[in-house]
This record gives structure tokens, sequence and C-alpha cells, in this order.
């Protein structure tokens, strides 16, 4: 969790369940379903924990998918529905309070928007994507229409999200954010959005 908090790597990232060294190309997340929190892990413990109910459902390894929705149609109005007072947001499913979770990176982390479930399915609820959504392990991720453009919407590892929040944290100047921390939103909503692909006949994992 360390370069999330600081936006850098960690040199020499340990297992949290093994111990084993990580290598940052082969570092991988748990959802630590019990406290709420993600930890560092190697492939080998990783996927032990890649099938829903291993080892007592405790521990979800993060799926490395990014699916993305060309058919789904969004536009600002979404925004004034959902209320979220920021530009950028992420939802996922709280498998233990059996509810969706909407949070938006601030200067002071994450930060939890109350979201109406007729909300949620006036936007995103018939959507493919919120289909597949994997419960405390993947998130649909957001942002406001730029430039003109119409919203997007990403299906991502909820880990990522957790990083856009740390590098948000990191870089945020003054009211808006700053120009620092808006070249590094666009350049990862731009690393996003090569890595997503078209969702057809997407299966969940």
């Amino acid at each position: 969790m360390r370069r999330f908090l600081t936006g850098r790597p960690v040199p020499q990232a340990s297992c949290e369940l093994c111990g084993a060294v990580v290598a940052e190309d082969s570092h991988r997340h748990l959802v630590d379903t019990d406290k709420r929190a993600l930890a560092c892990a190697c492939v080998s413990c990783a996927l032990l924990f890649e099938r829903p109910g291993a080892a007592g459902g405790r521990f979800r390894a993060v799926p490395d998918r990014y699916l993305a929705d060309p058919d789904h149609r969004l536009d600002d109005s979404a925004w004034d529905v959902l209320q979220i007072p920021v530009g950028v947001a992420f939802f996922f499913r709280n498998a233990a309070l059996n509810r969706l979770v909407a949070l938006y990176p601030s200067p002071a982390g994450a930060t939890e928007s109350e979201l109406e479930p007729s909300a949620w399915q006036t936007v995103l609820g018939n959507s493919r994507l919120a289909a597949l959504l994997e419960p405390d392990v993947e998130a649909l991720l957001l942002r406001r229409a730029q430039g003109g453009g119409r919203p997007e919407c990403y299906l991502v590892p909820i880990d990522i999200c957790y990083e856009l929040v740390g590098r948000m944290r990191l870089l945020w100047q003054g009211f808006d954010g700053g120009a620092e921390a808006r070249a590094d939103l666009e350049a990862f909503f731009e690393q996003v959005g090569r890595r997503a692909r078209a969702v057809q006949g997407e299966v969940r994992p």
C-alpha cells in the first residue's frame, strides 16, 4: 500500500502472505475482505485466491482485466443523477455490506459519496459492464466528459483506482488540483483507455 500513498514504486516490496520479495513487474494485490484493505502478493500466492471462496473467502485476488463498452451511451446528465461533486469517481460492490459504494479521489484520499440505488440503476445498472463487475476486486471507473466528448466508463481492477487516489493526493495543489495533477490524470486515463478491450461476449472470471 505504500506506493499508493506516495505515488512512487517501493523497491523490494514483500508478499504479505509468504514474505517473498516481489519484483515490480510481478506485483499482485489481494483484497482482504475482513479488513477492507489491499495486500501485496507474489504471483504464487495470488494464484491461490483467484477463485471466489478460496481459503474461506477472506482474500480475493485482484484480476487484471480492463473493459470498455462503446455501445453504452452516457452523457453529462449522468453526473447530475449520481450527484458526484468532482469529475472522476469509481464504484464497486461491497460483498460484505451487499451494497454499492461510490468513491472519488480528493486531497484527503478516497472520499465516499452517498449513492442512491435508483441513481445507479438509472445510469449504469443496465450496462454490460455493471453485469460483469466482480464484487470487491473490480470497479467501474467514470470520468466526466472532456473537451466536448462524452463521459468515459471502464471496468478496471480495484487497485488501479486506489493508485489513482494516491497519485492525486500526492500531486494535488490548490482548489482545482493544479496543472501537474490534471496532466497526470490525463495520462492515467490514456493508459486505461489503451488497455481496455471492448466488451464482446465477456464472461465473469
